[in-house]
């Protein structure tokens, strides 16, 4: 099958893809081969998970599946091969007692909506300003890819083009950041609470006063 190396990977079909993959191993061809059926995927794990970040997670995990699984299966019809793979990874996921769901940044910003709701404007205000001193404060690499996935809407693929960076690292800076992102987010909103007027009449007030004061550096994990 040496022919397969001079096909075009862009003009190849699916089942040219898998023999190649097969051959070489070559994760970019099998990112091409998924990245023709992403939306399909994301689709089957939103319909089964029904939560928009749960289904985002399984899109890159039933990836990283494929990597293992589509070595050595023969496989006819890839779309639907595939399509079959990713129920049933939901159902298994479904299935888990150690399923856990990851806060995303959508999550937050309808947080936000909520906080306005009962807060009033300045609340949120105050949130959006601490959104974006954490999205400042993610090492270069997140919030680039954090700025382009959620506020410009861009695919993996995009990203991988625009940043030059490989496609499992702009996987990893997302998940990285958008966790980082939902912990510096609890911690702001920590300081909000602690750093509200109090009373210098009031037991402890004029030390209240002192310490809200202080504010800490933001430090992110990379």
């Amino acid at each position: 099958m040496h022919f397969l190396k001079k096909i075009s990977t862009s003009s190849a079909t699916d089942a040219e893809l898998v023999t190649l993959y097969q051959q070489d191993r070559d994760l970019n061809v099998l990112a091409i081969l998924y990245g023709r059926y992403m939306e399909l995927v994301y689709g089957v794990c939103l319909k089964y998970l029904a939560d928009e970040e749960s289904a985002k997670d399984a899109v890159m995990n039933i990836f990283e599946e494929l990597i293992v699984k589509l070595k050595n299966h023969e496989v006819e019809n890839f779309r639907g091969w595939l399509h079959v793979l990713s129920k049933n990874h939901c159902l298994m996921q479904l299935r888990s007692s150690k399923n856990t769901k990851t806060t995303s940044l959508n999550e937050s910003i309808v947080q936000l909506e909520e906080n306005l709701h009962q807060n009033g404007v300045m609340e949120k205000e105050l949130q959006l300003e601490h959104m974006t001193l954490c999205i400042q404060g993610l090492p270069n690499e997140q919030q680039q890819c954090i700025e382009l996935f959620y506020l410009q809407n861009k695919s993996y693929n995009e990203i991988v083009d625009i940043t030059g960076f490989d496609w499992k690292s702009v996987r990893s800076y997302i998940q990285n950041g958008r966790r980082n992102l939902k912990i510096c987010m609890d911690k702001q909103d920590g300081k909000a609470q602690e750093t509200r007027p109090v009373r210098p009449d009031h037991p402890g007030g004029q030390k209240a006063q002192e310490e809200n004061a202080k504010v800490d550096g933001l430090r992110f994990d990379v």
